[in-house]
């Protein structure tokens, strides 16, 4: 079957007999043109079916309006409140989105920034994957002067922006929280310490810690995938631990309560036998019973955040690289499941 010949502004300006010009003004919306031959090129533009080339616009203005976004996982809500609020203030500005999962792999990731760059996209925002090593994959962004911003995943350098919270502050309150409590013996379940985002909040809860004489044990670090599933496994190597610990602190919301759960049914009580603190302040932290204590992640902020400050540079509003990390703020939300004192 053969393909249908693309329609042209040569078509519609022959069809007019007007000049190639006057409809190609006409066609931007351009003022010198009058209404009714403004209106009579729009009618006929749409009954032929007639598509603008924005390639071959954007070849000439070296721009295309487009923004990547790369996520480690799509079905998380952090990650999809982040895209909303970048996707808010791309929208506002006139930019659209290419948006692309690694699925926590790095080979993945590198295959997406291959696409973004190749798709000429006017800036990157990522969000980098569990096992990503270097950075090497974006140094083709760098070259072309195409902005990149990281956020929430992040990896110090020079070349790119970070905007995140401070994660080992907010896990160092968590585990103050549950030594306040009464906590003596508390695990944290986290992912793998080659990002940031994790290793931060590994070093707030061992700062947290220290700061109140207990030690820290090498049994007591569980790492896993935070998936629900990830929780359920965790709950099955507490239950072996002897004495039980009496606080847990989770990296995110989802796989605390995949560990809640699973406890409760093996006659756990929570706070009363193990207190229990999340990360991301997920809608299900406030259906689970007991309510679970979390960590406040600005999603939506962030992503406005990102989104905001790489359309700035690209409209020359200001330098990318004039504020190299933007720290939000995050704040403890305390819920029943680690409130063991009230009990």
């Amino acid at each position: 079957m053969s393909k249908e010949k693309e329609v042209t502004i040569y078509d519609i300006a022959d069809k007019l007999n007007i000049s190639i010009a006057t409809v190609s003004r006409a066609l931007k919306d351009d003022p010198v043109v009058n209404k009714k031959t403004k209106k009579k090129i729009f009618e006929l533009a749409e009954e032929l079916g007639y598509r603008s080339n924005h390639f071959a616009r954007n070849l000439r203005i070296q721009r295309t309006d487009t923004i990547g976004v790369i996520v480690p996982r799509l079905n998380s809500y952090f990650m999809s409140t982040v895209i909303a609020g970048i996707e808010n203030v791309a929208n506002s500005e006139g930019y659209n989105l290419i948006i692309s999962q690694s699925s926590e792999s790095a080979e993945k990731e590198k295959m997406s920034a291959k696409t973004m760059f190749n798709s000429r996209v006017d800036g990157l925002l990522i969000s980098l994957s569990y096992d990503t090593n270097d950075l090497s994959h974006f140094e083709q962004f760098s070259k072309r002067k195409i902005p990149v911003i990281f956020f929430d995943r992040c990896e110090e350098n020079h070349s790119f922006s970070n905007v995140l919270i401070d994660n080992k502050n907010a896990a160092y309150e968590a585990t103050k929280h549950m030594i306040e409590q009464g906590c003596k013996k508390i695990v944290h379940i986290t992912a793998s310490l080659k990002r940031n985002v994790y290793v931060d909040r590994f070093n707030g809860y061992r700062r947290a810690l220290a700061e109140n004489n207990i030690d820290f044990k090498d049994e007591y670090l569980i790492i896993g995938n935070l998936s629900l599933e990830a929780g359920t496994e965790a709950a099955d190597t507490i239950l072996k631990m002897d004495p039980l610990p009496d606080g847990v602190l989770v990296a995110n919301d989802n796989c605390a309560i995949g560990c809640m759960l699973s406890l409760k049914q093996a006659g756990i009580r929570i706070p009363e036998d193990i207190a229990f603190v999340g990360f991301n302040n997920d809608p299900v932290s406030k259906v689970i019973e007991p309510n679970l204590t979390t960590i406040n992640y600005p999603g939506y902020e962030m992503g406005e955040v990102a989104a905001r400050n790489l359309i700035n540079h690209l409209n020359g509003t200001h330098s990318i690289h004039s504020t190299n990390t933007i720290v939000l703020r995050s704040e403890l939300i305390i819920r029943a499941s680690s409130q063991r004192l009230s009990k």
